[in-house]
């Protein structure tokens, strides 16, 4: 979810779901060593609790970038080995790690032995050629011996040569049962699966088999799922789109008084009303105006009675 789930939207995400987990985009930890921390770090006290993603693979940068997080206030640190992109392949972290479980668990340890907050791994079921059950097993065991306790799997293996990153996210077909069997092998450990799931079904239908479920393109495409998956698990009432955009507008006009611009927090939204009548107008109104000088949060307000009119006619 690089360059996709940033303060604004987890801000956004924390009002449809109290009690989701939130992750950030995934940061390198060349970016957290040397980088522009208050813009690439920052997060308001009401994410919690939130996980920052790092990319990397050497075990001292973790540690250090490990640390960093915990005086930051992070929940959880949690160690990417599943994005399959050429920029992550190149600068040796990501998927292509699935190859090295070895390095994954001296990373975890060190890691580990940094912080007192949990480290987890995302990663795939498998990378290239590299798809018998054996090697996953060896990955998940390798690592939980060095302490991990938590894994977020992705059910899909990735490929890295011939394959593009978009491509990645349809190819080849999702595995759920060789997660499932990972929490069967494995119960001491926390199993999380992930992709492909767009449903309240599908989400109930995994959480009968594993501990957890993480959305990434599903919930940012149609963040109202959100809302409906926390309000289900929580047994909670589930509120009308516009009562939750209610609820996110002082935090758009505080930013905007910050000197945030409002197209960098409204393009996080354009799927509130998605599947629903209106949701075009909705879209349209934020795209050609969140962008202009001086926008504020009365674009917004304006899209959504825009939709509100639409479904009273």
């Amino acid at each position: 979810m690089m360059d996709w789930t940033d303060r604004h939207c987890r801000y956004f995400h924390r009002v449809l779901a109290p009690g989701a987990r939130l992750y950030t985009e995934m940061v390198t930890t060349g970016a957290v060593l040397h980088g522009d921390r208050d813009r690439l770090l920052a997060f308001d006290p009401s994410e919690h609790p939130v996980a920052l993603q790092l990319g990397g693979s050497e075990p001292d940068a973790l540690a250090a970038s490990a640390r960093i997080a915990e005086d930051l206030g992070y929940d959880e640190v949690n160690l990417n080995v599943g994005c399959p992109s050429d920029r992550v392949q190149s600068g040796r972290f990501g998927a292509c790690l699935m190859r090295e479980p070895d390095l994954v668990a001296e990373c975890v340890a060190a890691m580990g032995e940094a912080v007192s907050i949990p480290v987890t791994v995302k990663h795939r079921i498998g990378v290239d050629d590299q798809d018998d059950q054996v090697d996953l097993d060896r990955f998940v065991a390798t690592v939980a011996a060095a302490g991990c306790r938590v894994f977020i799997v992705h059910a899909r293996k990735a490929w890295l040569q011939g394959v593009s990153p978009k491509e990645n996210r349809e190819l080849p077909p999702l595995n759920y049962d060789r997660v499932y069997g990972l929490k069967s092998d494995y119960p001491d450990l926390t199993i999380v699966i992930n992709g492909g799931i767009d449903s309240l079904g599908a989400a109930q239908h995994h959480l009968e088999r594993v501990a957890g479920v993480m959305l990434g393109r599903a919930a940012y495409q149609n963040p109202y799922l959100l809302a409906q998956l926390d309000a289900m698990l929580a047994g909670s009432e589930l509120l009308e789109r516009e009562r939750y955009l209610n609820r996110l507008i002082p935090y758009i006009e505080r930013e905007l008084g910050n000197g945030v611009y409002l197209k960098h927090i409204s393009r996080h939204l354009l799927g509130l009303y998605q599947g629903i009548p209106g949701a075009k107008r909705w879209r349209r109104i934020i795209s050609e105006r969140a962008h202009l000088a001086g926008a504020d949060v009365s674009v917004i307000e304006e899209a959504r009675d825009a939709v509100l009119e639409t479904a009273v006619v």
